[in-house]
């Protein structure tokens, strides 16, 4: 016995010391790095020929270091928190508008209904020149932000230059509140539908507020919209959960490195409705708090999935405070749904060294619902009824995240001074057409990365000299690309319609006006109300 307690006592010696000399050699390296960093910063700033911003090349570091981590580890400056409260909050003092930072030029994109930039005449395409005689052209985005937003009740003088004319405007900022359900109404044959765009402080009673006055209407049967829902708060989404499950289940489990950061999320108020038939839309730019949504009612078999793969982001962030009012958010840990399932897509932490980040696990990994029924993890949550449309392609991608449809939509609100109703207005083919004619006369507002490096070709070509007998052939070629170019675009028509459709009827009837027009012409929600209304096919998905 003598032997064997020995025997132990020196493993239990062994491993303090093994831990003890670990977290030494980790505390060093730390210290030696910041070391470094501390001294190449204090000799960059003294000897560097050019005067340097030491808060801008700070936040440039850092930043590059938290997003070599994962795209949600974030540094924020003194700005940055404020930034994050509004997110978090929904509310703020300002004019009430969705700008749009880029090349120096800060430009309208959305107006909020009845807020005060609204009441002072600016609109979406407009540009900000100078705020209080500040030049914007002198700012960065953040510091932009800044100078737009204020205290309610105070004056805020604007320079802004809309169709190659500048004007004067004078807005007084309110406290703008943003509401996360934009839109819910009653469709077809007793259906309520309700959209709501993020999981702020105040998305779950907005949600049961929309809910109960749609049962007042006589809502028998519900749609819930999380499509481009990117998520937010954690408690949120199972306060939202909660609405229609039993007190006292589990919603979702977090599991961190930190074990005090490990938690069991239940919940905890008696639910408003067990019976009523819901069917939830999901689509790939549906994220976290949505997933957490989807998945947990998915479980518990309480609710139809409808639409696309969501986007599979199954990390939780948490706010850390740091020093001189800044912080970080930060990666503490994962969630799984009541089955089990992550539904992580991406492992960040194996990111190869060009930048490629392998995924977590396959879909074809199984879970079991409340029912019985099998459902998937990784990748996302996977619809109970998939809505397949066509594959992206690359080209259209571009399209997407182009300035054309924004820069069309202006010029046709411009042209246009009226439209049809959003239940009413559909853009047609001859529209389709006029906007494929708009990308060939302003080719820079849409360029491929073929046209580019085709581009660049010619330009290097013509610094050598080379290019005497290649302009005839790269005028053909160009005009070949294009035409592809538009082939390519025809294959995603419908969904180029749609956003287009969007764009347009903001302009004249702000974000309610979008939902009003999908809940006509959507096949999503057709899909939905489809299943709805037919009792049998809805209890055969959910597994009863």
């Amino acid at each position: 016995m003598g032997k064997i307690k020995k025997w132990t006592i020196g493993v239990f010696v062994g491993l303090a010391l093994l831990v003890t000399t670990a977290f030494q050699s980790d505390f060093f390296e730390i210290a030696k790095q910041i070391d470094i960093y501390t001294t190449l910063f204090k000799e960059l700033n003294m000897y560097y020929i050019d005067a340097v911003n030491p808060a801008k090349l700070s936040n440039k570091a850092i930043s590059s270091m938290l997003e070599s981590l994962d795209p949600y580890t974030r540094y924020y400056d003194e700005q940055g928190v404020e930034d994050a409260r509004i997110a978090a909050t929904g509310e703020y003092g300002g004019i009430g508008v969705v700008t749009r930072y880029k090349n120096n030029n800060l430009t309208i994109r959305e107006l909020l209904k009845n807020s005060p930039a609204e009441k002072a005449g600016i609109k979406p395409g407009d540009k900000i020149l100078k705020i209080n005689d500040v030049e914007v052209r002198d700012f960065d985005e953040s510091g932009v932000a800044a100078l737009l937003n204020g205290l309610p009740n105070t004056k805020v003088n604007l320079q802004i230059e809309r169709q190659n004319k500048k004007m004067e405007l004078s807005v007084v900022r309110e406290k703008i509140t943003v509401n996360p359900v934009p839109h819910y109404t009653m469709l077809a044959n007793e259906v309520g539908y309700i959209s709501f765009t993020t999981f702020n402080e105040k998305a779950s009673s907005e949600v049961k507020k929309a809910f109960l006055d749609l049962k007042e209407q006589g809502m028998k049967k519900l749609i819930i919209d999380v499509r481009g829902n990117p998520g937010g708060l954690l408690n949120e989404a199972v306060s939202i959960a909660n609405f229609f499950i039993p007190k006292d289940k589990i919603v979702v489990t977090t599991k961190a490195k930190i074990e005090k950061w490990s938690d069991t999320f239940k919940t905890l108020q008696a639910p408003m409705d067990l019976e009523i038939p819901i069917a939830i839309l999901i689509n790939n730019r549906s994220a976290s708090a949505s997933e957490i949504l989807a998945g947990s009612l998915q479980d518990y078999d309480r609710a139809v999935i409808i639409g696309e793969r969501s986007f599979g982001k199954g990390l939780v962030q948490r706010y850390l405070p740091l020093s001189y009012g800044t912080q970080m958010k930060i990666t503490i840990s994962k969630y799984y749904t009541p089955s089990g399932r992550c539904i992580q897509e991406l492992d960040y932490t194996n990111t190869d060294e060009k930048g490629n980040v392998p995924k977590f696990t396959k879909s074809t990994e199984t879970y079991k619902t409340e029912k019985g029924r099998t459902v998937y993890g990784g990748g996302g949550i996977f619809p109970d009824v998939e809505i397949e449309k066509p594959t992206t392609t690359k080209t259209t991608e571009t399209l997407l995240n182009s300035d054309a449809f924004f820069n069309f939509a202006t010029q046709y609100f411009y042209e246009n001074p009226t439209i049809a109703e959003p239940s009413k207005f559909k853009f047609v083919d001859a529209d389709y057409a006029s906007f494929k004619s708009y990308l060939g006369k302003n080719q820079a507002a849409f360029e491929t990365k073929t046209e580019a490096e085709f581009k660049k070709a010619l330009e290097t070509a013509s610094a050598e000299k080379l290019n005497g007998g290649l302009l005839k052939g790269y005028a053909e070629i160009f005009s070949a690309i294009q035409t592809e170019k538009f082939k390519e675009l025809d294959k995603n028509k419908e969904e180029i319609i749609n956003n287009l459709s969007e764009e347009i009827i903001k302009r004249y009837y702000y974000a309610e006006g979008v939902y009003q027009q999908k809940a006509i012409f959507d096949r999503v929600i057709l899909k939905a109300v489809e299943i709805l209304n037919n009792e049998k096919e809805y209890q055969k998905i959910i597994g009863q």
